[in-house]
């Protein structure tokens, strides 16, 4: 990441509405904000609603008010999201999230970034797609698959920047452009390693996972 001029950053697990949902352009009737996918807290006497992230895209915000342009961070961090643990799902994750903002920032860099991240993952000939999809705080957003072990595989949602999220930063979409990725740590590593069950990964079994060095 540091070798492409990437800075990492962290952020808080406990997260307000406004950096998780709203300055994210997240309406306040989009089903992630019920109670059904998130888990709030009773945080004190604050107004304001907490509750634990559901994604490390809260980063991009914080990120961005602290810091003048240009920037190119990645985000990695622990998610939680009111989900059953099974083979594919878990209430605890992780995420890691991109985000470049420059003067003039397209589509094709978005592209070239994640292709060599794909090659450099999971090896020099990999295949890679985007097929369009939806995001509030990306437009246009993606779904970039890659083809690996002999066939398609979804591995990270991605896109540009959408102009609502640079005005609820004081940013100027008029002089930048930029874009945002995001990605599961585990569901990456499931992909690798030819995993099919995610609870390999938490599974106590020391000799589980050392198989996945």
């Amino acid at each position: 990441i540091r070798d492409s001029g990437y800075t990492v950053a962290t952020g808080p697990e406990a997260e307000t509405a406004f950096y998780n949902f709203t300055a994210l352009n997240i309406p306040y009737t989009h089903p992630s904000r019920l109670e059904s996918d998130t888990l709030y807290l009773d945080y004190g006497d604050t107004e304001e609603e907490i509750l634990l992230r559901t994604h490390t895209s809260p980063m991009q915000a914080r990120y961005m008010e602290d810091h003048d342009p240009p920037v190119y961070v990645v985000v990695p961090g622990k998610v939680f999201r009111s989900d059953s643990v099974d083979a594919t799902h878990s209430p605890v994750f992780h995420q890691i999230e991109g985000l470049a903002v420059d003067s003039n920032i397209t589509f094709a860099d978005l592209k070239g970034t994640l292709a060599e991240f794909a090659r450099r993952f999971l090896g020099a000939d990999t295949k890679v797609k985007f097929i369009p999809h939806y995001f509030p705080f990306t437009e246009p957003s993606a779904e970039m698959h890659a083809f690996t072990n002999g066939e398609w595989i979804e591995l990270l949602g991605c896109g540009m920047v959408n102009p609502a999220v640079f005005e609820h930063v004081g940013y100027d979409p008029d002089q930048l452009s930029g874009f945002a990725f995001g990605m599961g740590a585990e569901r990456m590593a499931m992909v690798r390693h030819g995993i099919t069950d995610l609870r390999a990964l938490i599974d106590a079994d020391v000799r589980v996972l050392e198989q996945y060095r």
